[in-house]
């Protein structure tokens, strides 16, 4: 009783942290995004004015940081919450993430999806959205690769999604005694809260893989 207990408390703390994600993650697409492009579109405009060279190139370098910003509010808004989520559904959801963030870290990623996709819940859809995206996050801080691939498989009453890189890897029994990579444990506990289950594997010099498996 107590582990059950345990459970609903821990999956009401996260349905509340999501909640305020989801205000925060409104706020940053239509007010400071939104601010942030009318402040480069001023920048261009102002460009077109200045004369003096030194100037002008000030201004294109303070209108290409600009857009950067955008693209990293742009990127943190989806991190926290995808809309496309509930409309366009997982896969598409994943598939808009990574592009900004391939634009954002420079890492490619790519989709393999076999079988039918099924309709999942929100609840355990947005699970695996945040378990793929620290997956993700995790390649770009310590992975040292290039590219990553996202591949799920679909079958009749569940689906299996890896996140697989070939970057430098790392000794999964070391990690754990130092208790780093804190995010792993986060991993497994929202695939375990949504009847699912996460599993880590990872070796020096070859790559890491985040296996999850989901009941639907």
């Amino acid at each position: 009783m107590a582990l059950k207990d345990g459970n609903e408390a821990s999956t009401y703390i996260i349905q509340s942290q999501e909640e305020e994600i989801k205000r925060i993650a409104l706020e940053l697409h239509e007010g400071i995004s939104q601010n942030l492009y009318s402040l480069y579109t001023g920048l261009g405009f102002l460009q077109t004015g200045i004369e003096d060279p030194h100037m002008k190139s000030y201004a294109k370098e303070m209108a290409t940081l600009m857009e950067r910003t955008i693209q990293e509010v742009r990127l943190l808004s989806v991190e926290l919450y995808p809309n496309t989520l509930t409309t366009l559904g997982l896969i598409s959801a994943l598939k808009s993430y990574s592009k900004l963030y391939t634009s954002t870290f420079g890492i490619l990623v790519n989709f393999e999806s076999t079988g039918e996709e099924k309709v999942i819940s929100e609840r355990k859809s947005m699970a695996v959205f945040r378990v793929c995206q620290e997956a993700l996050i995790n390649i770009a801080k310590y992975a040292d690769a290039t590219n990553a691939k996202v591949r799920f498989t679909w079958e009749d009453k569940s689906v299996k999604i890896q996140i697989e890189d070939y970057g430098k890897g790392f000794d999964v029994t070391d990690v754990m005694k130092r208790n780093y990579f804190t995010g792993m444990a986060a991993m497994k506990e929202r695939m375990v809260l949504v009847g699912g289950a996460c599993q880590v594997t990872s070796e020096p010099a070859i790559g890491t893989t985040v296996s999850i498996s989901l009941p639907i």
